[in-house]
């Protein structure tokens, strides 16, 4: 049924794949995000043979790269799966190939000699391979492709919500200025919102919710989820170290949107212990650090700070999940969570992490001062073009904005981000601060469900002045 879904990734496969002169590619993400599926759909929707090599499955396969000539390796594959292996006809996909880690230096040579076939490579673990240090990529002959979980609008849309799909992707700054958005089609959208915070983007479950409307069904196929990446631990960790990797893993859902402390790991492990097993879930993909950016210029990388860092979760769904938040709980309060808007902030930045071109390496920080007098923090800095753009999570609608003010004023910028529970608005706001500062902004105010809008309108606004 996952194969059904619609997924906005698929139109950059096929931007990809209509290249004359493309370089292999290689797909990175989490287990289950999909990879497969969306190389399966991409085969089906352009008219293209797909021969599928499974190297976990299949790991006799990895001999027909004893060679590095790409005509030989094609012609073993071909008599081993008894498939015919042809430029502009086949694609070539090399799933789960970090099980076979010969395979990818062969890469370059497809790259070099046979760039008519289209070639893809997948790994559900492929990070813990490309951090080896033994190991040599064939840099600037591959292109990478990051996948996260499913996005809302692709949710909306496989519940046959395509109508309201397109017209948030339509809705422009003049018609937010003009508060054009109908307050029934908002309500509809924040109910939209809640069965995504529950189901999530992980592909299976949103097949199943969309097929029968079931959370139960969908629990069970998150449970098997997660079962499947506690499996996995034994690949990467073991001893004692697997025993913290499941631990970090398991506090992971409940530190979303607060600094993360090691204490709160665990004070019966060093520091040093619970960093390396944090990492492995990094390399997994299955937790990202979001790190603190002094914020003073581009790139935000440039000044950020590694000591200080937040988490984010893999997939909103499988955190709400952790945490036994369901359907009744989520509509509590208008939104506003015991959690203190942590799923919230999870969903946004999960949005915001993949926002940006495929092949992008995914990256947020945020901004924090912690003066004892003076502590204040802003969830998200995102960058447009040169400007700096501090971003405030509300999971309500309402929610002061004093950090937000501190950091405009601080840092002498004009322009800010929100995303709430209210309907969209852009304003033009005068703040007196306690120390008698005055802040003069521009807020664009946007519900959480259209964070997925922030680019395109980001870029309206700025060709707009």
């Amino acid at each position: 049924m996952a194969n059904l879904l619609h997924r906005k990734e698929l139109a950059g496969l096929q931007a990809w794949l209509a290249r004359p002169k493309r370089k292999p590619l290689v797909i990175r993400g989490a287990r289950q995000v999909g990879k497969s599926t969306l190389v399966r759909q991409l085969a089906a929707e352009s008219g293209l043979a797909l021969v599928e090599i499974n190297f976990e499955r299949n790991p006799e396969f990895r001999e027909a790269f004893a060679s590095n000539n790409p005509r030989e390796i094609t012609a073993i594959l071909g008599l081993l799966t008894g498939s015919q292996i042809e430029a502009g006809k086949t694609i070539l996909f090399l799933d789960e190939i970090q099980a076979a880690p010969e395979a990818l230096p062969s890469l370059r040579y497809f790259y070099e000699e046979m760039q008519a076939l289209a070639v893809i490579a997948a790994g559900s673990l492929l990070e813990f391979t490309l951090a080896d240090a033994q190991f040599s990529m064939p840099v600037g002959r591959v292109e990478y492709f990051h996948l996260g979980a499913m996005g809302f609008a692709d949710f909306a849309q496989a519940l046959g919500q395509a109508g309201l799909v397109d017209y948030l992707n339509k809705l422009s700054v003049h018609d937010i200025q003009q508060q054009t958005l109908p307050n029934a089609i908002h309500q509809k959208c924040l109910s939209l919102l809640r069965q995504y915070w529950v189901v999530g983007g992980m592909p299976e479950a949103i097949a199943a919710f969309a097929a029968a409307q079931d959370y139960v069904e969908v629990a069970r196929v998150q449970q098997s989820i997660v079962a499947t990446y506690r499996d996995d631990f034994n690949k990467y960790s073991n001893g004692k170290r697997n025993e913290l990797v499941r631990l970090v893993f398991d506090r992971l859902p409940s530190m979303v949107g607060r600094k993360f402390k090691y204490a709160n790991i665990s004070r019966n492990h060093r520091s040093a212990d619970i960093e390396a097993a944090l990492q492995q879930l990094c390399l997994a993909r299955i937790a990202t650090k979001v790190p603190h950016s002094s914020a003073n210029g581009v790139p935000l990388g440039a000044e950020s700070n590694g000591k200080h860092f937040k988490t984010l979760y893999l997939d909103v769904g499988l955190q709400c999940a952790a945490l036994k938040l369901n359907l009744l709980d989520l509509a509590k309060d208008d939104l506003t969570l015991v959690n203190n808007g942590d799923v919230a902030e999870q969903f946004i930045g999960q949005q915001l992490l993949f926002s940006g071109p495929t092949f992008q390496e995914p990256g947020l920080h945020y901004w924090v001062r912690e003066a004892k007098s003076a502590a204040a923090e802003v969830d998200y800095v995102l960058t447009q073009g040169q400007q700096i753009i501090p971003v405030e999570v509300k999971a309500g609608t309402s929610g002061t904005l004093k950090s937000l003010h501190q950091f405009l004023t601080e840092k002498d910028k004009s322009f800010a981000l929100r995303f709430n529970a209210s309907t969209p608005s852009l304003l033009d706001d005068r703040k007196n601060l306690t120390d008698g500062r005055v802040v003069n902004y521009q807020l664009l105010s946007l519900p959480l469900y259209m964070v997925e809008q922030t680019e395109r309108l980001l870029t309206e606004l700025t060709q707009g002045q």
